[in-house]
């Protein structure tokens, strides 16, 4: 089962099994888990290995609760298509782990705690998109180039020098820099006061201290199937726990979503729903007024993530959720790295003033506040947004073009939907481990990055993040190896 096959049965129907706030435990359905275990076949280690680890990250995401008896070992063996004895090596692996109980007589339950994970699956998931070796051609990050434009505001930039000004130091950012991004936000259709503006270092800060504020040990995050690294590291960096939900080819399956906001119970809801990082889809409209609308139906808070939204080649640009729906509390993050200058690292968000004064506080414990120059040079990019948010498209929507050119000629069997915006396509294999072909694309020289380091609670290993903002040149030069790379790899499965 691909990341964009509809799979939303539960392995427990706890939603049904239950007639207060806290559901009962029960038993596991076979032919329900083998559906939510996804293509865990596939991957490192023994068949045993990868099915625990499949089952451990359901009991991880929530789908597998305390208490929920797991099939016989027998029944889903025999659903699977694997021999008993892995099954029961598997149940030993998690009773390792104190992720399950085995009882004489009562089968194999699901523990009342959710053990600690071991050490060696704490590593940051992030950490692998900046681990090309300085000798290969890194195919790992979605880093754009700074475009002309914005290179010409860089070097006409000349602020006032103000003694007063220049000494701020307010969490928040500069009086002057919220107003203007108040005023953006307000010209693209949803209302914002300065009050309700936060400024950071970047998207990926305002995402964690959203986190910091809201997630603890235990607490629940939906997401996508596949996932940002920076938002799963920071979740689990607090204790809380990731469930994804699955993706088609038009972003997030809604049912799924509500139906897991109802069983799961989840404190925070976290989308990109714009030319999403790393799939490319863009959710249609009907689905986005849906997320909003099921935001302010169970007051279930939403962050959204818009890193991407104006990176767009048609020039389509959706609203904020919260526009679609002023009354749900949704967070809404943005920056203007992806189309102005990545180095320069300024982001916001928009959110309700109160938690804005929050997370104020929290910003002043971090690092205490946005460098004033970067502030100040970040007004004469936003006073050029549009050109420069137009110029980057369509120079990543020329750059896309001849990166699916070049694959249909070097990676001619690799399954990839052409992207509509933002800077990576989502490519599927046809065959074999996306973490396995990485390491044979690493021995020709160049590094990608496989599915398994953007999968929120099951694993899929099946997909390779394919960006291109790489120079035209090392681009095309990393592709011809990737094909040579997918050609030894595949002689030798």
């Amino acid at each position: 089962m691909t990341t964009f096959e509809r799979a939303n049965e539960w392995p427990v129907d706890h939603h049904a099994a239950h007639s207060g706030p806290v559901s009962r435990a029960g038993t596991v359905d076979a032919a329900r888990l083998a559906t939510r275990l996804g293509r865990w076949a596939q991957g490192e280690g023994t068949l045993a290995a990868r099915l625990a680890r499949a089952i451990s990250a359901l009991i991880a995401g929530g789908e597998l609760r305390p208490g929920d008896r797991l099939p016989a070992e027998r029944t889903l063996a025999g659903t699977i298509a694997v021999s008993r004895g892995t099954v029961v090596a598997a149940y030993g692996l998690l009773d390792d782990d104190e992720l399950v109980e085995r009882r004489q007589g009562s089968g194999t339950r699901v523990a009342g705690h959710v053990a600690a994970a071991p050490a060696h699956d704490r590593v940051a998931r992030g950490e692998t998109l900046f681990s090309a070796l300085p000798s290969a051609i890194d195919l790992l990050r979605a880093v754009p180039a700074i475009p002309e434009r914005a290179s010409e505001i860089v070097r006409a930039h000349s602020p006032v020098f103000d003694p007063v000004g220049m000494s701020e130091t307010d969490p928040a950012g500069l009086p002057v820099l919220r107003r203007r991004i108040a005023t953006l936000f307000d010209e693209e259709g949803t209302p914002a006061t300065a009050a309700q503006i936060l400024v950071t270092h970047g998207a990926q800060q305002a995402i964690s201290l959203v986190i910091d504020d809201m997630i603890g040990p235990g607490d629940l995050v939906l997401t996508e199937s596949v996932t940002w690294p920076g938002l799963a590291d920071s979740v689990r960096r607090r204790g809380g726990r990731l469930h994804g939900v699955t993706m088609g080819p038009d972003g997030l399956d809604i049912d799924e979503l509500e139906a897991a906001i109802v069983a799961l119970r989840p404190v925070l809801v976290a989308v990109n729903p714009h030319h999403h990082n790393p799939t490319g889809t863009r959710t249609p409209h009907a689905a986005r007024q849906r997320i909003a609308d099921l935001s302010a139906e169970y007051g279930v808070p939403v962050l959204e993530d818009r890193a991407l939204a104006h990176v767009s080649f048609d020039g389509v640009v959706p609203p904020t959720l919260a526009a679609l729906r002023p009354d749900a509390p949704i967070i809404v993050i943005d920056s203007l790295s992806k189309w102005s200058w990545s180095g320069l690292r300024i982001g916001w968000l928009r959110a309700d003033p109160v938690q804005v004064r929050r997370l104020r506080s929290i910003r002043q414990l971090v690092d205490q506040s946005t460098s004033v120059p970067a502030q100040l040079l970040a007004l004469d990019l936003l006073d050029d947004a549009r050109r420069l948010r137009r110029d980057v498209s369509e120079t990543h929507a020329a750059a896309a073009t001849r990166m699916l050119a070049e694959m249909a000629e070097h990676l001619p069997d690799w399954r990839v939907v052409p992207p509509r915006g933002g800077l990576t396509a989502w490519a599927e294999l046809p065959i074999g481990s996306a973490s396995a072909f990485a390491r044979v694309a690493a021995m020709r020289g160049v590094a990608v990055a496989g599915s398994a380091e953007f999968t929120a609670s099951v694993a899929y290993d099946d997909h390779i993040r394919m960006p291109y903002t790489a120079p035209e040149a090392v681009l095309s030069e990393g592709l011809r190896r990737l094909g040579d790379a997918w050609a030894e790899y595949r002689a030798g499965l």
